[in-house]
């Protein structure tokens, strides 16, 4: 969704200054009913007024504007005459350009702080109460406002913590109004688009899959079409969304590598198959990826392993389907559907001035005789985004509501070498923690649990007045909104036992679980 064609809404565009926040003010955005799409920072004022958008969000970032290679934008963007609010970074960069002074007063502030906003006529801060709580994250402050702009915001440490210029539709506050920290962040971003912006809240999932199914159809034509579906949320909402566009000309792949959870493929082969109609072809590939993961345990290493078999596999299977093509005069197989998502994206290095923090097999680590066009129909979308669309496209809860699950499988929640044996123990640790979050009814509140087997590590347990000498079993649950940043979930202590009881009881490798508590960042939510 991040190229226009004339049936697409007009964009509200987020301008990215290399933060992953900046998919997070999308995200905010589409919340308000508001079509958006993330562009970098280095994109010129002619590229964005090409897009013709309705609006500009300038993100925040790590750098300091005034600090030689700080990340620039065109300064004739402020000339488009297209609404604008700066945020953070953003803020800030707004206000050097157009005039004002970035200092750094050795004042700093971050997290929790108290904002003070004296009655004003800005529509952006309008209905706002005048003391309120917002999440700070900055060194350096806005000393003076540009010209013709008027102060909106101030804090015990800022002089300028918001101001705006209604003539020319500019706007900039300090704080992050996208996080759920600030008590009224998601109503200055609704102020901004449908007040400052005057937009409507049109965009829902609805346009979503009419949009698709149009883009879909014009990049496929009467090709035929592979889907990679491995029975998580993601590939299964692309899955059915192509089918839904194009029909027969799909046919979905489901590799069985070895590195599933219990049951799973049961799951699609049955559930998925019955409720879609989607023509499915299975691939036993267990041998094959174990083979070549044998003695691997840098987990890169692992991730491009697994995402070149997938490759490799669907491969195969067009050759086939190009050898019954042959004998029934059907159309070629050209592409092949991933169910990527804007946060595989933007950990992958898919974002200007982002890290690459892990490659993912979606967008990450493919092969370079990549024999295929890719479709890729939820790259633009957040999680509780697709799963709006798989509702709306009938697929059955049991799929649509599972939880996150990585692409390379349980590959890179062993830590250390991948073996059958490691595989099973963990398999069988996993659906046990997965059966009990189900009975105390946490499916919903958690928005994940890695159950990780740190297969290179043993201590010593007692079990049957025996010594033991087991692995340890990790439980990572955590809370998030879009996997861009994560906590640690604070599940009820007896839930804790009963898993950690069964676990221990049930898996004779395992004398030990552990519960992680770190946050996102530091800690990324796979171990691996």
């Amino acid at each position: 969704m991040t190229e226009q064609n004339e049936t697409q809404q007009r964009p509200a565009l987020v301008v990215d200054f290399g933060a992953q926040y900046a998919q997070l003010i999308a995200r905010r955005v589409r919340e308000a009913g508001v079509y958006s799409e993330i562009v970098p920072h280095t994109a010129t004022a002619e590229e964005i007024a090409a897009k013709n958008p309705v609006a500009l969000l300038l993100s925040g970032g790590p750098s300091s504007v005034y600090e030689e290679g700080a990340p620039k934008l065109d300064p004739a963007v402020f000339e488009l005459g297209v609404p604008t609010l700066g945020i953070c970074y953003g803020f800030q960069y707004m206000a050097q350009t157009l005039g004002g002074e970035v200092a750094n007063t050795g004042l700093r502030e971050y997290g929790a702080t108290d904002a003070h906003i004296p009655e004003n006529g800005s529509s952006l801060l309008a209905g706002q109460p005048a003391e309120q709580n917002v999440w700070m994250s900055h060194g350096d402050q806005v000393a003076r406002a540009p010209e013709g702009f008027e102060v909106l915001a101030t804090t015990d440490a800022t002089k300028v913590a918001a101001f705006a210029n209604e003539e020319r539709k500019l706007y900039g506050v300090q704080w992050h109004p996208e996080v759920k920290h600030s008590d009224h962040g998601q109503e200055i971003l609704e102020n901004f688009l449908h007040k400052s912006a005057g937009l409507s809240a049109d965009w829902n999932s609805d346009n979503v899959i009419a949009e698709q199914i149009e883009r879909i159809r014009e990049q496929v034509g009467d090709a035929r079409v592979i889907s990679a579906l491995s029975g998580g949320v993601d590939s299964a909402v692309s899955t059915a969304l192509v089918h839904k566009a194009i029909g027969d000309q799909l046919t979905a792949v489901f590799v069985d590598h070895g590195l599933l959870r219990k049951g799973e493929r049961e799951q699609v082969e049955k559930d998925y198959v019955e409720s879609t109609g989607v023509r499915l072809i299975t691939v036993d590939a267990v041998d094959t990826f174990l083979g070549h993961l044998a003695g691997v345990t840098d987990p890169e290493t692992k991730r491009k392993i697994i995402g070149r078999e997938f490759i490799r596999a669907f491969e195969q299977v067009q050759r086939d389907l190009v050898e019954e093509a042959k004998a029934t005069g059907g159309a070629p197989v050209k592409f092949l559907v991933q169910g990527t998502l804007y946060p595989d994206v933007v950990e992958s290095g898919g974002g200007a001035g982002t890290a690459n923090i892990k490659s993912h097999h979606n967008v990450g680590g493919l092969p370079d005789d990549l024999d295929f066009e890719l479709v890729e129909p939820l790259r633009a979308l957040f999680k509780d985004e697709v799963r709006a669309i798989g509702r709306e496209l009938g697929i059955p809860e049991a799929i649509v509501g599972r939880q996150p699950f990585p692409g390379p499988g349980l590959g890179i929640r062993i830590i250390g070498e991948v073996t059958r044996e490691r595989l099973d123990i963990l398999r069988e640790a996993d659906a046990i923690a997965r059966e009990e979050l189900t009975k105390a009814g946490l499916d919903q509140t958690i928005w994940q649990c890695p159950v990780v087997l740190l297969a290179d590590v043993r201590s010593v347990g007692v079990q049957g007045d025996g010594r033991t000498y087991g692995h340890p079993i990790v439980l990572r649950p955590v809370s998030s909104e879009d996997a861009m940043t994560a906590d640690w979930t604070r599940l009820p202590y007896d839930v804790l036992s009963k898993i950690s009881n069964r676990i221990t009881n049930e898996v004779s490798e395992v004398n030990r679980v552990v519960l992680d508590v770190t946050s996102k960042p530091p800690a990324t939510i796979e171990w691996e």
